[in-house]
């Protein structure tokens, strides 16, 4: 019985752990860019990880071209999702971020599939790692820029990614289970 309620608890306990995988991801995939790829090509001194937490230093806009369909192009992101909700406040969607990450923590603490813990994992990992940045900078590094015959995707960064793919699997997973439980029932 014990075995099989620790097993129960697997899932939660390993997407929690995947919460600082994403994060970690997250926060040095933008050390990297903004410090090793950005300031190099200026003439600027990188500075190491730990350097880089401490500093409050704001890259200006930056374009790196490196495929016809892909730049590297510092945003610093003050609002949410393709720069909605500028206000130059930080605390308001830091206050939002942390609400959502707590109830998607509790979704997740009950969490009986893996599908859902690692799409939630993503989700707050993702959200947790932009607010590391509106703490850190008061803003969001995005920086990942993919454009098309003129059209340009917002840029976007890691956390962004995991946030977005995460919603997208939940919802798929849910769309998924309802109809095979819709399945189930009729026959």
């Amino acid at each position: 019985m014990n075995a099989l309620k620790d097993n129960h608890l697997l899932k939660p306990l390993i997407g929690f752990g995947l919460i600082l995988d994403w994060i970690i991801l997250d926060q040095i995939s933008k050390w990297l860019v903004l410090e090793h790829i950005f300031k190099p090509r200026f003439g600027l001194e990188s500075l190491g990880l730990f350097e880089w937490i401490t500093s409050v230093e704001r890259l200006g806009p930056i374009r790196i071209e490196f495929l016809p369909f892909f730049n590297l192009t510092m945003v610093w992101n003050e609002g949410v999702s393709f720069g909605l909700f500028q206000s130059g406040n930080p605390w308001p969607l830091i206050i939002v971020a942390l609400t959502i990450s707590v109830i998607f923590s509790v979704w997740l603490a009950r969490s009986k599939n893996w599908v859902e813990a690692i799409s939630l994992s993503m989700v707050i990992g993702g959200a947790l790692g932009n607010v590391i940045d509106r703490l850190h900078f008061g803003a969001v590094a995005d920086f990942f820029d993919f454009h098309v015959f003129g059209w340009h995707y917002p840029a976007f960064n890691v956390a962004d990614s995991c946030i977005t793919l995460g919603i997208v699997i939940l919802l798929t997973n849910s769309l998924l289970l309802d109809r095979k439980l819709k399945s189930k029932e009729v026959k």
